[in-house]
């Protein structure tokens, strides 16, 4: 097998990609950010649709977002009003995969000493995902309503881009389908057209590696238990 310093600079920044949940108070420059944007771009797209559309929040902006929801889900009956406009998860949960959404939860909440019975610390370190864990840039994505499936398989490339193109220059993120909830306060604080859907929001900055949530690396099935090879 031969390798190569690019090779090896690719599978890096795949390879240590993480969900970062805490991040310093460190600015990120904006030609940093319209940069990865633009190579993110070149993800490709059933006909070259490019069926993204992003919004970039940071300093007022994005301490507004966080506020506005944050304020709603504080309120349990206000919370109970507002639902996901897809479903990013299944329906009926079964195994493997109900098994590693339990084990990658367990492995954070353990980490953060926060045990079964403690549904106050869980619910609140869930809401820190509406602060966008701190990190200075904010990012929510949406998509036209009239695209289809193919079209949000396109969108992942497009996001798994963005990720890869931050580790590639240093910088961490976090991929956030919790803000999913309240797309209806997003599309009122961030005056979103009608035919806009959410997609999903996510976290950009400099991982702050002291504190312990960033010590969590989740496990991968080997190769092995999801591929098939026929000859």
């Amino acid at each position: 097998m031969i390798s190569s310093p690019g090779q090896e600079a690719v599978d890096a920044a795949i390879t240590s990609r993480r969900s970062i949940r805490a991040f310093l108070d460190k600015p990120v420059e904006r030609a940093d950010i319209e940069r990865i944007l633009e190579v993110a771009a070149r993800a490709p797209s059933g006909t070259n649709t490019q069926p993204w559309k992003v919004y970039v929040l940071t300093g007022q902006a994005r301490r507004r977002l966080s506020d506005a929801i944050l304020a709603v889900n504080a309120d349990p009956q206000q919370a109970r009003e507002h639902s996901e406009e897809y479903a990013y998860y299944p329906r009926e949960w079964v195994s493997p995969y109900i098994d590693r959404r339990r084990k990658v939860g367990w492995d954070l909440y353990s980490l953060l000493g926060l045990t079964r019975d403690n549904k106050a610390g869980m619910a609140a370190q869930h809401a820190r995902n509406y602060a966008f864990f701190d990190a200075p840039v904010g990012f929510i994505f949406t998509i036209d309503r009239i695209m289809e499936q193919g079209s949000w398989l396109d969108y992942g490339m497009f996001l798994q881009n963005i990720m890869v193109a931050a580790r590639a220059r240093g910088l961490d993120t976090c991929p956030q389908a919790a803000f999913t909830q309240y797309h209806r306060v997003i599309a009122d604080q961030l005056s979103l057209p009608d035919n806009e859907m959410v997609v999903c929001g996510m976290a950009l900055g400099w991982a702050d590696m002291a504190k312990v949530e960033n010590s969590l690396v989740t496990e991968r099935e080997p190769v092995g238990g999801f591929t098939t090879f026929m000859e």
